[in-house]
């Protein structure tokens, strides 16, 4: 095998890798474990996150990503060179990437990303934008004038934008996501029943009895921590309901910020989005009813695309196809010698 052009999703709770003709190769969450004292890389993607929270003083579980931008730049390098390192170790050239970003990431954040992808392994690197390759993904065809809107609620960020022409008109990217979600069941158990939970027994309740309406009949769980005044462990009951009443700030937050994005939308490109309706993508986008929720805040169509949590990367597959097309659209395939400004020894 010569090379293999790869599509990544540098996702906050996740990292995809898309080879071409293979399809979503890799999907492991974007977390790492190292021993303390050395440092060593000990354990990645599901071996972490099991030992999240978990461990003892000889182990470090860190999550490099936050809000959408990468916090840890060497943990960051480290997931990608192991992964890529695996995907190319047959190749005799190396391979171009494509890599995901958040609309809103600034061009110091850009550069950084492009740098660090170079340096575990890329021959040239183009970055696009999260919506525009979700939009791709899910099939949506806006290479000629007219509008439609994505809405990509990852893990750290909500990504908002109108598409038009192959490009991103206006958009918006939001901290209200997924993990938001969780950061509020969580504060709500702890104000409310006096219980302290974790992350991980958040996103549980949420994927298990988490709805963005309220029900006709209510679902419970059984849910397990730790007591906020004692410290004992403590067993409580949730039901839907609860979780509702938890998330519902922040999931109107999020309807909010969508109907500023529509507000600020061109007339000629809004009645197109009345047409067409509001596209959801991205993992946070499964949460049960929050296209109905979101269909009745903004009296607008809204559909959850097929496959929502892999439309990004998939997106990277069909931009991978037509690299013609995005390069006439401004995005830039860079080597890392054109980065740096000179060659490495």
């Amino acid at each position: 095998m010569l090379s293999k052009n790869i599509g990544i999703d540098l996702g906050t709770t996740s990292v995809q890798f898309f080879v071409q003709g293979r399809g979503v190769v890799v999907d492991q969450p974007s977390v790492a474990a190292y021993e303390t004292k050395t440092g060593e890389l000990v354990a990645t993607g599901h071996e972490a996150l099991a030992m999240y929270g978990k461990t003892p003083r000889k182990y470090r579980v860190v999550k490099p990503m936050g809000g959408g931008v990468v916090e840890d730049f060497d943990v960051i390098r480290h997931i990608l060179r192991i992964h890529l390192d695996k995907l190319c170790k047959n190749m005799l050239f190396k391979p171009n990437i494509v890599v995901c970003v958040p609309s809103s990431v600034t061009l110091l954040e850009q550069r950084t990303i492009l740098d660090l992808v170079t340096a575990s392994g890329a021959a040239k690197v183009c970055l696009i934008e999260e919506p525009l390759a979700a939009a791709i993904g899910a099939g949506l065809s806006f290479d000629r004038p007219g509008g439609c809107m994505v809405v990509d609620i990852g893990g750290g960020t909500t990504d908002i934008a109108v598409l038009t022409m192959g490009q991103v008109s206006l958009s918006r990217s939001v901290k209200t996501a997924g993990n938001a979600l969780d950061a509020a069941i969580m504060r709500w158990c702890r104000r409310t029943k006096r219980l302290v939970i974790g992350p991980s027994t958040a996103e549980r309740v949420k994927k298990l009895i988490g709805y963005a309406l309220p029900l006709k009949r209510t679902i419970q769980l059984p849910v397990g921590g730790k007591d906020r005044v004692s410290g004992q462990p403590k067993n409580i009951v949730l039901s839907s309901d609860d979780i509702y009443e938890a998330m519902r700030d922040r999931l109107d937050h999020m309807s909010e910020s969508i109907r500023e994005v529509l507000l600020t939308t061109p007339p000629e490109l809004a009645g197109d989005i009345v047409k067409n309706g509001i596209l959801l993508t991205g993992g946070g986008a499964m949460l049960r009813g929050l296209d109905e929720m979101l269909r009745h805040d903004l009296k607008t169509p809204v559909r959850l695309a097929k496959n929502p949590r892999f439309c990004v990367a998939m997106g990277t597959g069909r931009a991978l196809k037509n690299i013609d097309a995005l390069i006439r659209n401004g995005h830039q395939y860079r080597t890392r010698e054109e980065l740096l400004g000179y060659t490495e020894e």
